[in-house]
């Protein structure tokens, strides 16, 4: 009984390796040279036998598939296989030829190698060939279309394809194939797609492209289908931006938010306070480079409480050095700190040089979201606005939860009368200084993962920062949340239809009637400020 089970199975084998063989008539005419013949070649072979046609087509991309008298064959270095039987050939044989293919062939040789890794049993395979003919899928490859369909269990994969068979459907000579085509395609988010279907609506000299009046009428539905789902997609990318860019802004005016309110200085140094911040994480970059590479993509992690100590460190010199002599002389504040902001600047430049300085992404921040074909979502952007949420939450934690908040909002509602009751007000004014110039170093590390680093780069964030200051209400956080985040999103929606020079402007003249209607900005502060 063994013995006739391992006859069984050695005949079994053999049945497999025979049926394996490719027809011999269906490779002779890639040889020819005749493109049309070879086109036509590759897929009738590619349609009779998707399994085995995978490794000849590929070495005929390859420039690896070569002709022997009748027989073709696949050269692999200094080995030789037989293209149908895709069993080695010893001795190799002494003479073969290479058989060549122009830039036409190789079009349809590529649409036909991603149809058959449609049948790849790894998903990733898969999914990248139905990528790739979702708008290259011709006429002909409708029935390796129609096997992977009914073969596919992926739901995602499923969607592609069936993108790619109405692509390929409208090629077909039935009007009423090509007007399902055109409705199916009508369903996609895809800006190619709108463009596929473009032609379809269009004269060439006095003939329609597509002759059929419902066809036609239908592929204009389907534009304007897309169209709309596109305007919608755009405008929520502009949204997340505005939002990025608004975390960017609360981070840099938090800071302003508090030094302002507590003490009314105008500091025109706080831009610089961020470029502190975003070269603290140059400077961990480095660091991790050069001693640590292997934990290179966490260097970001590190750089958060050095830049916030930079910046605060920096900060708190400013403040006991040359602010605290200035108080209550708002326009030689104005002039002292814009004077340490040129120190700072050149600073810069002494010490890292004059030119931008590259900041990477760490891996984990890098690709992002795909919500829609034309709207991706970057993932430093989103973990920027995540940071941003998270900072302050803190410090709206240190300001009504801790002894130094409850300190800094009774200086900022009536310094002389929390001086008579004990409240350290100098101390306070440098501490509060502090923390809101390391808030400022907190936003140049989140700055430094979308924007160029160099010594100029706080210049084109002060007076964004002043603005959501003073729109938001004097020493109030809830309004510098509202002014940063509604002035991106408003800045970005301008951008997009205005131009970023014209947007500007017309920010800064909506700003300045705001104010003149409501000088208190959205949120009033209730305290000395109105008082006096």
């Amino acid at each position: 009984m063994r013995t006739i089970g391992l006859l069984l199975c050695g005949w079994l084998l053999s049945a497999a390796s025979v049926q394996a063989a490719i027809d011999p008539s269906l490779l002779k005419p890639l040889a020819s040279e005749d493109s049309d013949t070879k086109i036509m070649a590759i897929a009738a072979l590619a349609q009779a036998a998707p399994e085995e046609a995978l490794p000849v087509l590929k070495a005929l991309a390859d420039n690896a598939l070569a002709v022997s008298g009748e027989r073709l064959l696949i050269v692999d270095g200094e080995r030789v296989f037989d293209a149908a039987s895709n069993t080695e050939i010893k001795p190799a044989p002494a003479a073969h030829e290479t058989i060549g293919i122009n830039n036409r062939v190789r079009r349809e040789l590529s649409g036909a190698l991603a149809a058959l890794r449609l049948f790849s049993a790894d998903r990733e395979v898969r999914w990248q060939a139905a990528q790739e003919l979702t708008l290259s899928a011709d006429a002909k490859m409708l029935p390796l279309l129609d096997k992977a369909l009914a073969a596919e269990t992926d739901s995602e994969i499923r969607a592609r394809l069936q993108l790619a068979h109405a692509q390929a459907s409208l090629g077909s000579t039935d009007a009423g194939v090509r007007h399902v085509a055109v409705r199916a395609l009508g369903e996609s988010s895809d800006p190619n797609v709108r463009q596929l279907l473009m032609p379809l609506t269009e004269k060439r000299g006095d003939a329609w492209v597509e002759p059929d009046s419902a066809v036609r009428a239908a592929a204009g539905t389907s534009i304007r289908a897309i169209e709309q789902r596109l305007a919608w997609a755009d405008n929520l990318g502009r949204a997340f931006t505005g939002l990025s860019l608004g975390s960017i802004l609360l981070l840099a005016a938090l800071g302003l938010a508090i030094t302002y309110g507590v003490m009314g200085v105008i500091n025109m140094a706080h831009g610089e306070l961020l470029m502190v911040g975003a070269y603290s994480a140059w400077a961990m970059q480095s660091v991790f480079r050069a001693y640590l590479p292997s934990a290179l993509d966490w260097y970001l992690l590190a750089a958060i409480p050095v830049g916030f100590l930079a910046a605060a460190l920096v900060g708190v010199l400013m403040e006991r050095i040359v602010i605290r002599h200035l108080y209550g002389r708002p326009l030689e504040t104005l002039l002292a700190t814009w004077g340490i902001s040129l120190f700072l600047m050149q600073v810069a430049r002494t010490l890292f040089g004059a030119q931008n300085v590259e900041v990477a992404n760490p891996v984990w921040m890098a690709g992002g979201i795909e919500v829609l074909p034309n709207l991706m979502l970057p993932w430093n952007r989103i973990i920027i606005v995540a940071f941003s949420i998270a900072v302050l939450a803190a410090m709206w934690a240190i300001l009504n939860l801790s002894r130094l908040g409850m300190f800094v909002r009774a200086v900022t509602q009536n310094r002389p009368m929390a001086g008579c009751v004990g409240v350290p007000t100098g101390r306070v004014d440098t501490l509060a200084f502090g923390l809101g110039a390391g808030i400022a170093g907190l936003g140049g590390v989140a700055l430094s993962q979308i924007a160029n680093v160099g010594p100029d780069m706080g210049q084109g964030y002060i007076v964004d920062s002043f603005m959501v200051v003073v729109l938001g209400g004097v020493g109030q956080l809830a309004g510098a949340v509202w002014a940063a985040l509604g002035l991106g999103v408003f800045t970005k929606f301008l951008e997009g239809w205005t131009g970023a020079v014209v947007a500007k402007i017309v920010v800064l003249v909506f700003i300045i009637i705001f104010i003149q209607k409501r000088p208190q900005g959205l949120f009033a502060l209730k305290g000395r400020f109105v008082e006096s």
